[in-house]
């Protein structure tokens, strides 16, 4: 079938402004959901990191006390001095101490308590023996 001068045959008709909208709608679909799994893995990464360096900060103030002469009837503890360094910018810990039986017989409950810039990010109980 030949066409005449000036008109196309059905078969010989290039892309329209509708399938190119369409597949731009494809491609920036794509590119959105592409970049929000970036956004969340991103941020997933961040809270991991920060809970390592809470729980580690945690665990040195625990065995911190423990290494610390015994002192009976004790409502508390001075944490271990924090690290000056870019992980632990805004952290502090708190310790408290509670006997388990009155009169203190030399074993001690003990709670560290983590803030980051003043809001309480993880608590922390262990338990002091007098040897």
């Amino acid at each position: 079938m030949k066409s005449k001068p000036g008109k196309l045959l059905p078969t010989e008709s290039g892309m329209t402004l509708v399938e190119t909208a369409v597949a731009l709608a494809v491609l920036g679909t794509i590119a959105i959901v592409f970049l929000s799994g970036l956004a969340i893995s991103s941020k997933a990464v961040l809270i991991a990191d920060e809970q390592t360096t809470v729980e580690s900060l945690a665990q040195s103030q625990l065995e911190w006390v423990k290494g610390a002469d015994y002192v009976y009837e004790a409502s508390g503890y001075s944490p271990a001095p924090i690290p000056a360094g870019l992980d632990y910018t805004g952290y502090s810990a708190n310790i408290t101490a509670e006997p388990l039986h009155t009169p203190d017989d030399g074993i001690q409950k003990i709670t560290v308590t983590v803030r980051r810039l003043g809001e309480v990010v993880m608590e922390l109980e262990g338990y002091k023996v007098d040897r």
